[in-house]
């Protein structure tokens, strides 16, 4: 166990935003986990993993968990699939790698996503047609209040589109130390129907390692990575409207994007609304709209949280103002 006062989180938040932690715990097994939700309120913890999926606006009065555990372990090895367990502490994309690496399919079309693998369901992340909850097959996660711990299936969390019931009813509530995974080890089921992969893999026979590839080529090619140029990937869902809005906007946009989700919803690519407005590559000071992906906000050094909260204030705005439509927020903010 790690502990720390008056530390930057600069190093745990992938947006680099240089703010402070009073107090800051780091806990490396579960039984650590569960001595410090004994030794603390759960109102004066403020829970983080990989830093990737939120943006800090101000220094954190609260005592800061990291939740760092790590282990990969195979629980049940099938002759058609396995199911793979993962601690909360886990990089994602090193355990994306993993399983390619072990001819495990199903999250192939996850890799290079930021972030670690407990935070992945509250998020149900999701990349090229492929979200966490088509190979979900539970998590093990401790209430904070009464320190009991609970198994999750797949029904309990109620997965939606970049969402679960631990961004809802149940947000703040319980910290995810284990995730596991139901995987193929044979007839892997390919989804390959996402733009720029339908094309990669149009005129040659794909298998998981070289879907993975083509994933990484494609997002290193359109995303920062967040080492060299700080971001949170994706700052905005798409935006999912209904069919009437949707001929509505294509009337003057007859080459605008999409992609149906059913006969009365459609999904609209939020980068392009972004690009469309004319906000694709803007900067203010530090803080910054991508150039190449425009659904991405950056840090290009010292941009404060509050910095790049106005900017992606600034960006809803003008989509609002162009289209009628309110983006929503992926990041969290804090």
């Amino acid at each position: 166990m790690k502990v720390d006062k008056n530390i930057s989180l600069k190093a745990y938040n992938t947006f680099g935003v240089d703010v402070k932690a009073k107090q800051f715990i780091s806990v490396s097994s579960e039984d650590e986990l569960f001595e410090i939700l004994k030794r603390f309120y759960a109102s004066e913890l403020f829970i983080i993993g990989g830093g990737s999926n939120m943006l800090l606006t101000q220094d954190v009065e609260d005592t800061v968990l990291h939740v760092n555990l790590k282990g990969i372990e195979i629980l049940e090895n099938h002759k058609n699939h396995v199911l793979v367990a993962a601690n909360a502490g886990e990089n994602w994309h090193e355990f994306v790698t993993y399983c390619v690496n072990n001819n495990f399919g199903g999250i192939e079309n996850l890799s290079l996503i930021p972030g670690n693998v407990g935070t992945a369901p509250v998020q149900n992340i999701g990349a090229y047609g492929v979200e966490l909850k088509d190979t979900f097959e539970y998590c093990e996660a401790i209430n904070r209040q009464t320190l009991t711990k609970k198994r999750f299936n797949l029904e309990d969390c109620e997965f939606g589109y970049r969402n679960s019931v631990f961004k809802n009813k149940l947000k703040d509530q319980f910290v995810i130390s284990k995730v596991v995974f139901k995987l193929t080890k044979k007839k892997h089921n390919f989804k390959l129907d996402y733009g720029a992969l339908k094309q990669e893999f149009a005129k040659k026979k794909p298998n998981l390692k070289s879907i993975s590839d083509a994933v990484i080529a494609i997002r290193e090619s359109k995303l920062p990575n967040p080492k060299t140029l700080g971001n949170s990937g994706s700052f905005f869902k798409n935006p999912i409207v209904q069919r009437e809005k949707f001929e509505e906007i294509q009337k003057d946009f007859p080459d605008m994007p999409f992609y149906e989700i059913n006969n009365d919803e459609i999904k609209i690519p939020a980068g392009w609304l972004i690009e469309t407005t004319g906000l694709k590559g803007f900067r203010e000071g530090d803080a910054g709209v991508h150039e190449k992906q425009a659904l991405v906000l950056v840090n290009y050094g010292s941009a404060s949280g509050q910095n790049i909260l106005n900017l992606a204030n600034l960006v809803q705005e003008k989509v609002q103002q162009k289209f009628g439509i309110m983006l929503e927020n992926e990041v969290n903010i804090f």
